[in-house]
């Protein structure tokens, strides 16, 4: 496993690299070692892991892109559920392999494995060097101190969750400089009874308005024109600390910030969509019509076995409310199916619910039994390949949704933020329009005549023809080189 992509100082910015950020190497005199990150899990674990190596590059530690050599390795894991707590293991376990071999000097695991499992985990892995909880992650340049400064026993760290967020301000970005995320809280206060977020992350604690748009100034300054909002719970933001949300507030304030040309929201539970946040949505130029409401499933029963506060009737009224008023909006969604109880007539109704408001985006999920929560206890937990059965019938009802969506932006002119140049041309580059978030969602393939002769196109926005679509996929050209 690798770690996390990287361009060193004296290393050209060619094709398929250009879109990763420079690393300026550190002196020489004053480098303490060199470290590799493997960073694992959601886009909020992502800050997490630049913030460790911000904290690591201001204490003197060089940044190494494989593993192999590096003087130690920190992994900061994912433990959502069972699939995400395996591939954490694996990564732990290569890198123990690395150790054995004397191609690393220590391991460090940090993130919502180590909160989750804590202490046991130094007894599951014995070879592990340091065990960082999530609201520990600041110590981890006195972590590797430690660890390289010969004072070999296993050590954990763990703080009580704070009452605010954590600051995320000094990061070393390892996204593309033109877009970031900014995490606005930490936590979550919903009981959903699937989910272990809470156990691992603590009750929801928002980032004052001031500390965040801080932070965004930081990120403009450095270059970021695309803010990819995220939380636990967005719609949430600002119940606990100011006794009322204040999402609207937030956005305004992000709104002003110079150099920042698009705002993405994600994250967005259904509850405390209030009319002023859609209109704000609706009225602004800089957050895009894209929204990321993760409704799990749309059986009034199954809803309440999942304990998710909201029924078909609420979450119908809401999303006929945001495609009236919000032009050009695109949703995205997840559901989960085989939840624990889950009938036959229950999954059609979902499969009902997806054909209905035909969501431009939609992840499914097999239900994961996660011992410490409350559904690991219901009754009526179905066999994995009816889960599976039912999870690849929905894909395939999204899947013609979603290829339809595609066509019919054929001939159309979007905006896209170009994110790399391709691997195979120089004048076609990877680009994304207002409804594709990074990493999960879909890209344009954009034909630029002119551009491997011309300045790079990574990181502008630009108007793009789309002439195809293929699958979820587009096609499109520009005449801007």
């Amino acid at each position: 496993m690798k770690g996390l992509p990287i361009v060193s100082a004296d290393e050209p910015c060619g094709v398929g690299t250009s879109a990763l950020p420079v690393i300026q190497p550190v002196d020489p005199a004053t480098c303490r070692g060199t470290f590799s990150m493997v960073s694992l899990g959601c886009p909020k674990n992502l800050v997490d892991s630049e913030r460790m190596l911000g904290l690591l590059r201001e204490d003197g530690w060089q940044l190494v892109a494989e593993p192999h050599g590096a003087d130690l390795v920190i992994v900061n894991t994912c433990a959502f559920i069972d699939a995400s707590r395996q591939e954490s293991y694996g990564a732990i376990r290569e890198m123990l392999d690395l150790k054995a071999a004397g191609a690393t000097r220590g391991v460090i695991v940090a993130g919502c494995l180590a909160e989750r499992q804590k202490e046991s985990l130094l007894d599951e892995l014995p070879g592990v060097d340091a065990v960082i909880g999530v609201f520990s992650r600041d110590e981890v340049a006195r972590a590797a101190e430690r660890l390289l400064g010969g004072l070999g026993d296993q050590r954990s760290v763990f703080r009580p969750a704070p009452a605010r967020a954590l600051d995320d301000s000094g990061r070393m970005r390892v996204t593309p400089r033109h877009m970031a995320y900014l995490k606005i809280s930490e936590g979550c206060d919903r009981t959903c009874t699937f989910c272990a977020i809470p156990r691992m992350r603590g009750k929801h604690a928002t980032k004052p308005i001031e500390e965040v748009v801080r932070e965004a100034r930081e990120l403009a300054a450095d270059g970021v024109k695309e803010l990819v909002i995220v939380a636990q719970d967005t719609t949430y933001y600002g119940l606990d600390l100011y006794g009322e949300t204040r999402l609207v507030e937030l956005l305004g304030e992000l709104e002003r910030v110079d150099g920042i040309e698009w705002i993405r929201l994600m994250y967005l539970y259904p509850i405390h969509f209030t009319d002023r946040l859609v209109a704000t949505i609706a009225g602004s130029g800089k957050i895009l019509p894209y929204l990321d409401m993760p409704l799990q499933h749309a059986s009034d029963p199954v809803l309440k076995r999942m304990q998710r506060r909201v029924n078909r009737a609420a979450t119908e009224e809401l999303l006929g409310k945001l495609r009236e008023r919000i032009p050009d909006l695109v949703l995205r969604t997840t559901f989960i199916t085989g939840f624990p109880g889950e009938t036959d007539p229950q999954f059609a109704e979902l499969v009902d619910f997806v054909r209905r408001w035909r969501f431009e985006r939609v992840g499914v999920f097999t239900y994961s039994l996660e011992p410490d929560t409350p559904a690991a206890r219901l009754d009526g937990h179905l066999p994995e390949d009816v889960k599976t059965a039912r999870r690849d019938e929905l894909m395939r009802v999204q899947q013609g949704i979603a290829h339809d969506h595609a066509r019919r932006q054929v001939g159309r002119t979007l905006d896209v933020i170009v994110d790399r140049r391709s691997d195979e041309r120089p004048d076609v580059w990877i680009a994304r329009t207002k409804a594709d978030a990074p990493d999960i969602d879909c890209v344009a393939w954009i034909t630029a005549p002119g551009s491997e002769h011309g300045r790079p196109l990574t990181g502008r926005i630009l108007p793009v023809e789309v002439v195809a679509a293929s699958g979820y996929d587009l096609a499109a050209v520009s005449a801007e080189a």
